[in-house]
């Protein structure tokens, strides 16, 4: 019988996290994960657990600024808590969603760290590496993606920047000067090079895959962005074919539940629904270790 387990999601309170969350919610009982809503405390956080408990799911709110490192391993042990006592079911899935667009690149996070790199990529490195025993087997890891890695015809003529690699370290350290896009497209791309070597270092423990959600203009990832920007996005989200968070969400819960998606592992690249190919800049074995042993050395950095 396929057991429901647990599924953690970050970024659960706007947009695709909310989404996503509303959907394993109103799943059938049977079929029903207990969630673990981890993001910003406060009443956006509340919201979304009462209304996922509304349609009848078990939720435990933790409450984690994803731009602190103490804030995540303070996170990471209450959820090993929860399964280790069995008050919940060891982890089905872990949903790493959130994500944000920093306005300045310039700026730093209580750590020392490039928001949007520290965010996108270190806090979930952090947080997946502190529960891997907390895995049901199998259990799945899906890290959001994104195709702004690399620049095709549309990209450029909407001039969003592509990826611009460097060594791990100095991507992480803040730069004024290196544009807002630039700065999470290259975030994206460490996501992509993060799930090819957690596969490879963590084996059948878990099954790693990336979902693409579709461009979705307007949602609060630009944030940070000019008034007139936010505008332009969200008309630009009307427009019939264009992703949103309502369609894309179910799409990103059905890839960590539904038996459709139970085979991938390494890497796998799902953009919306449908399997696809990554580009060759994406597979790359010399950055994928060079990145996890940066990682590993930035994170050890910063005092538990």
């Amino acid at each position: 019988m396929n057991e429901p387990g647990t599924v953690l999601i970050t970024g659960p309170t706007r947009n695709l996290g909310r989404h996503t969350v509303l959907a394993m919610a109103r799943r059938p009982r049977a079929d029903r994960p207990t969630l673990l809503l981890v993001g910003r405390a406060g009443p956006d956080l509340a919201a979304v657990a009462a209304q996922a408990r509304a349609l009848g799911a078990t939720v435990h709110e933790i409450g984690c600024d994803l731009a602190s490192l103490a804030d995540v391993r303070a996170a990471a042990g209450v959820v090993r808590s929860l399964v280790d006592s069995g008050r919940v079911p060891p982890m089905k899935a872990l949903i790493a969603n959130a994500g944000v667009i920093a306005a300045e690149s310039g700026q730093a996070t209580g750590d020392g760290f490039e928001p949007t790199f520290a965010v996108n990529y270190l806090a979930h490195a952090q947080l997946i590496g502190d529960l891997l025993d907390s895995f049901a087997p199998e259990g799945r890891v899906v890290l959001l993606g994104s195709n702004t890695y690399h620049a095709n015809v549309w990209r450029k003529l909407l001039g969003v920047a592509p990826a611009q690699w460097a060594d791990p370290v100095e991507l992480a350290r803040p730069a004024a000067g290196r544009s807002p896009m630039t700065a999470y497209s290259t975030a994206k791309l460490a996501i992509l090079y993060y799930a090819h070597e957690l596969q490879r270092r963590a084996g059948d423990r878990i099954r790693v895959s990336v979902f693409e959600p579709g461009w979705m203009p307007g949602t609060a990832l630009g944030r940070g962005a000019p008034a007139a920007a936010q505008a332009i996005g969200r008309a630009l989200g009307r427009i019939p074919g264009v992703s949103t968070p309502e369609r894309s969400g179910p799409l990103l819960a059905a890839t960590a539940l539904d038996a459709r998606w139970a085979h991938l592992r390494g890497g796998a690249f799902v953009l919306k629904d449908r399997l696809t190919e990554v580009q060759p800049v994406a597979q790359d074995r010399d950055r994928e270790r060079r990145l996890w042993e940066a990682t590993a050395t930035m994170l050890a950095t910063v005092s538990p």
